[in-house]
């Protein structure tokens, strides 16, 4: 099987895990070669230089060989200063990344990606408005790159009330309906610019139910975290 080496490639880390005594595997989104298994041997060991630079929300500069499923990490440079998520903003660059385990396949780019992704977590580092926002628009952006897209349009009516079943599209509706979602929440999800509490509700509500047929929200772990942690914070 032929190889090839990659150099000094843009990654930010999705998610690592040991492998046997010393290595790491782990999975990385590129802009140039979408997500990527690699290797990383001799990352725990006790005299790896690299430990306190591969860590997740910093971007990085990786070189690899690329040979089969599972590339092997050559070099490994810190691409800029780590994006500081903490609190609840912590779970939802975890959700960020779950995400794209779920839904993207290895070796399979798409243009944009990366910058939606970089743009997301920058969002995150905002007021509690932009960083939900932020959550909001990376999953509609993931959507349309994947095929998925909603039908979104300027045409929409901002004083109408839609029902959203997957498959089907938006059907008007009462307000008072259940599952109801105002048009100028979808208007200004799709002018990507959500700022109010009702528009983030409904934009909430609205990409649960289009993420659902994709990756069902009981096979991702990060909002049961979420949920537990909120829950521990009300007992105390």
């Amino acid at each position: 099987m032929s190889s090839a080496r990659i150099e000094l490639q843009p990654a930010w880390l999705l998610s690592q895990k040991p492998y046997r005594e010393t290595s790491e595997l782990l999975e990385v989104l590129t802009p140039q070669h979408g997500r990527v298994g690699l290797v990383a041997r001799g990352l725990r060991g006790p005299r790896a230089k690299q430990r306190g630079v591969v860590s997740l929300f910093r971007p990085l500069l990786l070189s690899w060989l690329d040979k089969g499923e599972l590339g092997t990490v050559t070099a490994v440079e810190a691409g800029g200063p780590e994006v500081q998520l903490v609190g609840e903003r912590l779970f939802h660059g975890w959700y960020l990344n779950e995400l794209l385990l779920k839904l993207l396949i290895r070796h399979d780019p798409h243009p944009g990606l990366w910058d939606d992704y970089t743009l997301a977590l920058a969002g995150l580092g905002g007021d509690a408005v932009e960083a939900e926002a932020a959550l909001r628009v990376f999953e509609k952006r993931l959507l349309e790159l994947l095929g998925y897209g909603l039908p979104l349009e300027d045409t929409i009516d901002p004083e109408a009330h839609f029902r959203f079943r997957a498959g089907s599209g938006f059907l008007q509706c009462e307000s008072e309906a259940d599952g109801a979602l105002a048009g100028s929440s979808l208007l200004a999800l799709h002018r990507e610019s959500l700022s109010t509490h009702a528009e983030l509700d409904d934009a909430r509500r609205l990409m649960r139910a289009a993420l659902e047929p994709h990756v069902p929200r009981a096979s991702l772990r990060t909002p049961g975290l979420l949920r537990q942690l909120r829950a521990l914070r009300t007992e105390a």
